[in-house]
């Protein structure tokens, strides 16, 4: 990768981050939920990925953005864990049951939110209408709030057959910690990655948001120099997005404690520089990961993809979401259930699915959505094999996009590879970080009046 500040400068732009394409915008509340549903009960052969939201959170973090509920009384888990068991059996009549999970993933919210005994009965659930596979190769992953584990509950976890963490911490300087109001010491968090090694957790994500604040490049190289210590195979490393009007809780931060654009840039820079020395790899979008690790070796193969939960190994897995907000993506069928609980509820206890809105790709968008994904995941676009899969010509088909990309190839940012019998599309180290510039000139759907956050 390679640091051009003049270019970032010149690409000082917002998009979508492609957890999906289309995007979420796009989602339409008056579409069809029987459309909607007659596209969930085509027959597949396809493997599941299971995603779970659980809104709830003990504490309240001033940055956070997410769908959540705060609240300190965890016997509010109990309806909702029966409301996602619910949730499961309307789900699993539409389903063919011999359909293996190879992929699950707890979000929130705050998952460990649960207690034990909740977990106990949310897995038994999921155990009674999924065919889940515990052998060792499954992908099976939680997110994990530090003050909101201890031994016991992380050793439940494993036996329900979780293999990978992914912990949220953000900043490891106590000045910055209790200014965003989420105070964790190193050595809780140091503890809860000595327990997850003992337990047999064979991966560990750890989440670093730059941009919070009181942030300085020597406290945040000191959080770096933390991380790397506790040597997690997989790092995400996100841009703090100051919306005060759009989020309550941002309103506690104060402006004025908040680093300036450039800072921000030097601390994204200083991060990637000190990550890369470290040994980690840049998958892109936020993301590094050690050279072992399964998503870096997915990258090097070709078979890297994107979806919901992030970059992920499992191309070709339906993704069937539930809880508050979840969202299921069914071979180019996108499906978004009711964003507040109270609908949410309501809907689960009349027997039916909690359906807020959807979108049905067209051919059009299949052919962007691969080409999109393919980009922001491998950095390289073979254009010979989209159009043998897809039965197109390229150059005609896209001959807009390909002349919205000349400002970007005489920037350096890409090249088209024309060796051979093949022509490639390929993402240079100028043009890594701004892969996001690159992937929204093939976005038709792409619309100015939606507020998305800065690409670097």
């Amino acid at each position: 990768m390679i640091w051009d500040s003049a270019l970032i400068s010149k690409y000082d732009l917002s998009g979508p981050r492609y957890t999906s394409y289309p995007t979420a915008p796009q989602f339409d509340a008056s579409i069809s939920k029987i459309a909607l549903i007659d596209k969930m009960l085509m027959p597949s052969e396809a493997d599941l990925s299971l995603y779970f939201h659980v809104p709830f959170c003990a504490h309240l973090c001033y940055y956070c953005a997410c769908n959540k509920i705060v609240t300190k009384q965890y016997d509010k888990g109990i309806e909702y864990v029966e409301l996602l068991g619910e949730e499961m059996r309307l789900r699993s009549l539409m389903l063919d049951d011999s359909r293996k999970v190879t992929q699950l993933h707890f979000g929130g919210g705050t998952p460990t939110f649960l207690t034990e005994d909740l977990i106990k009965v949310l897995f038994d659930s999921v155990k009674q209408y999924f065919n889940l596979v515990n052998d060792g190769s499954q992908d099976y992953s939680i997110e994990i709030d530090p003050r909101e584990i201890n031994y016991s509950k992380l050793e439940l976890l494993t036996e329900m057959g979780i293999n990978r963490i992914s912990v949220g911490v953000q900043d490891f300087d106590h000045k910055v910690q209790k200014a965003i109001h989420r105070v964790q010491p190193y050595s809780m968090v140091e503890s809860l990655v000595e327990d997850a090694r003992k337990l047999g957790i064979k991966s560990i994500n750890f989440d670093l948001i730059y941009g919070l604040p009181y942030q300085s490049i020597e406290g945040f190289k000191e959080t770096l120099k933390q991380v790397v210590s506790l040597s997690p195979e997989r790092i995400s490393l996100f841009n703090y997005a100051h919306l005060p009007d759009r989020f309550r809780a941002q309103r506690r931060i104060s402006d004025d404690s908040l680093p300036l654009s450039s800072m921000k840039l030097d601390l994204l820079k200083m991060s990637i520089e000190y990550l890369l020395a470290a040994g980690y790899e840049y998958i892109g979008m936020d993301h590094f990961a050690k050279p072992n690790d399964e998503l870096a070796i997915a990258q090097k193969q070709g078979e890297l993809q994107r979806n919901f939960q992030g970059y992920t190994t499992h191309a070709g897995t339906d993704l069937i979401a539930f809880g508050v907000s979840a969202i299921s993506e069914l071979n180019g069928v996108y499906i978004q259930n009711y964003t507040d609980l109270p609908t949410y509820r309501s809907s689960i206890e009349k027997g039916q699915l909690a359906i807020a809105k959807g979108y049905i790709s067209d051919c059009d968008d299949r052919i962007r959505h691969h080409v999109i994904m393919t980009l922001i995941s491998q950095f390289q676009l073979n254009m010979t094999l989209v159009e043998q899969k897809f039965s197109i010509d390229f150059d005609k088909y896209f001959s807009q996009e390909i002349d919205s990309l000349t400002p970007m190839l005489q920037d350096g940012m890409l090249e088209f590879d024309r060796s051979g019998m093949q022509t490639t599309i390929k993402i240079t180290g100028r043009g890594r970080l701004l892969i996001r510039c690159i992937c929204m000139v093939f976005d038709k759907h792409l619309n100015s009046t939606v507020k998305f956050s800065k690409v670097i």
